[in-house]
C-alpha cells in the first residue's frame, strides 16, 4: 500500500470544494455547506484511500459513497438539511465525467460517414460507459444500505 499524502490531501481538498459548490447548487443554506464540504471530503478521501491499495474505481466508489451514507446517517440529528441531498452533494464529486465524455465522443465518433479503426473505437467507448454505469450504481448502491439498515422504524 502505496499512499501519497499530498495526492490524498489534494483529492479531500478538491471533494470538499466540488461539495459545497453542489450545494449551493442544491439551495442548501450558507450555514449549512460545512456538512456538504465535509460530506464531499469524506468521500474522496475514502476513494483515494481505497484507489491506493489498488482497488477498482467501482469499489472503491462504492467504499466512500457507503461511508459518506453511514456518517450522514449518524449525523442526521445534527444538522437540519435533507439527508439525500446531503448523500448526493458528497458524492457527486465523485461521478467519472471524464469516462462519460470518452464514452459518448466515442459513440459518437462510430456515426460518422466512413469511421476508422470502428471496433476499436467501439470497444473502448463501450469499456468507458460500462465504468461510468457501474461506477454510478455502485454509488447508489452504497448510499441506499445505510439508509436501509439504520432507518428509523415508524410504529404503526
Amino acid at each position: 500500500m502505496n499512499i501519497d499524502l499530498a495526492r490524498l490531501l489534494h483529492q479531500t481538498a478538491c471533494g470538499a470544494i466540488a461539495a459545497a459548490g453542489f450545494g449551493v447548487l442544491f439551495n442548501i443554506g450558507y450555514r449549512s455547506l460545512l456538512w456538504c464540504a465535509a460530506s464531499g471530503a469524506l468521500a474522496l478521501a475514502v476513494r483515494t484511500l481505497c484507489l491506493d491499495c489498488g482497488w477498482s474505481l467501482e469499489a472503491a466508489s462504492f467504499a466512500a459513497a457507503l461511508a459518506v451514507g453511514s456518517g450522514v446517517q449518524v449525523l442526521r440529528a445534527r444538522t437540519d438539511i435533507s439527508q439525500t441531498a446531503l448523500d448526493v452533494a458528497g458524492c457527486i464529486p465523485m461521478v467519472p465525467g471524464s469516462f462519460a465524455a470518452k464514452g459518448i465522443l466515442g459513440l459518437f465518433a462510430l456515426t460518422a460517414p466512413n469511421p476508422s479503426g470502428a471496433t476499436e473505437t467501439l470497444i473502448t467507448a463501450v469499456e468507458y460507459t460500462l465504468r461510468v454505469t457501474f461506477t454510478i450504481g455502485a454509488i447508489g448502491t452504497g448510499l441506499a444500505i445505510p439508509t436501509l439498515l439504520l432507518r428509523v422504524r415508524v410504529a404503526r
